[in-house]
């Protein structure tokens, strides 16, 4: 299949990874068209405004960031949804793909694709409500694809502006092979645009899924942490360009990340998590990296900056 148009790239939104300050440093670096929060947990009986008081979708100017809620009941995450718009939200996403144990437990993310009904209720209601662009952002099913089509459909059928295909069950995790034959499927199914997410893990993946699959948009999560120059060596590719990463671009947005993961009272864990995927490819430097006793966080940070002495390496190998 061939691509009509130029896809926008997407900065998935992820759990503890993707906090504000990672988003800011991807920003300072660029190459995507929009990033999204980490999900909001919109909980029973909530009060509203305060949980979503530290929205700001200037938070990562240039880039817009869009917001994402997570919950259970249409009613509350309809009000949440207008509420963001208020504060200038261009678009707001439904979690229907988070597969941790603690919120699907409670019948949020992944698990909304056990109950159809309720799923569409929320969409429903979220798009009656609000005044911007309502998104989905599911995966294939819980344990396999018993209701991914009912559930493709009832994403359009509410209202959704696009639907986001993370092309793995909940099952699967993230280490299974993504299955980009839902992702085709998806888009012969739906009139609505469809973002591929799941194995992008170079241009060249990112150019094949494209091709295999159709999909309209493309979505990134966690190679981004690995190769932060992900998307501009994509943006480079669509445009048939060569492509070589700036090590100058890269540590002032590092640089970046640290002026505000210092503002936090605890930030050697965000800096170790960010170390543990930039150093994916050099595992000694990695093991050596997560492992020291670090006393202060800038020793973690210094720690950090000796060890990338070789990153550019593999980054300009794959350009």
């Amino acid at each position: 299949m061939i691509q009509q148009t130029k896809p926008r790239l997407f900065l998935a939104p992820m759990e503890g990874l993707g906090a504000i300050e990672f988003r800011k440093m991807l920003a300072a670096i660029g190459g995507f068209d929009e990033c999204c929060t980490e999900f909001i947990r919109i909980p029973t009986n909530p009060h509203l405004p305060s949980l979503l008081r530290e929205y700001n979708p200037q938070a990562t100017a240039p880039i817009p960031q869009a917001a994402q809620l997570m919950g259970v009941n249409p009613k509350d995450l309809a009000e949440a949804a207008a509420l963001l718009a208020e504060k200038g939200a261009h678009r707001v996403e439904l979690n229907c793909g988070c597969p941790s144990n603690t919120v699907t437990g409670k019948g949020a993310g992944s698990s909304l694709l056990d109950t159809p009904d309720t799923l569409y209720e929320i969409l429903y209601q979220m798009v009656q409500k609000c005044p911007v662009p309502v998104t989905a952002k599911i995966r294939i099913g819980v344990e396999n694809d018993r209701n991914f089509h009912k559930n493709i459909r009832l994403v359009e059928d509410a209202g959704c502006s696009m639907l986001t295909l993370h092309a793995r069950t909940r099952a699967d995790g993230y280490s299974h092979p993504a299955r980009w034959e839902y992702i085709l499927e998806a888009k012969k199914q739906l009139k609505i645009p469809v973002c591929g997410n799941g194995d992008i893990t170079s241009a060249e993946a990112a150019l094949d899924m494209l091709e295999k699959t159709g999909c309209d948009h493309l979505m990134i999560g966690r190679q981004a942490a690995k190769d932060p120059f992900i998307f501009l060596k994509i943006q480079s590719a669509l445009e048939k360009k060569s492509f070589y990463p700036d090590p100058s671009l890269f540590y002032q947005a590092l640089d970046l990340f640290f002026e505000h993961i210092f503002r936090r009272p605890s930030p050697i864990g965000p800096i170790k998590q960010l170390g543990s995927f930039l150093l994916a490819n050099h595992p000694v430097l990695k093991k050596r990296f997560l492992t020291h006793p670090y006393s202060t966080s800038i020793e973690a940070k210094q720690h950090l900056y000796l060890s990338l002495g070789s990153y550019f390496e593999p980054l300009t190998a794959s350009a």
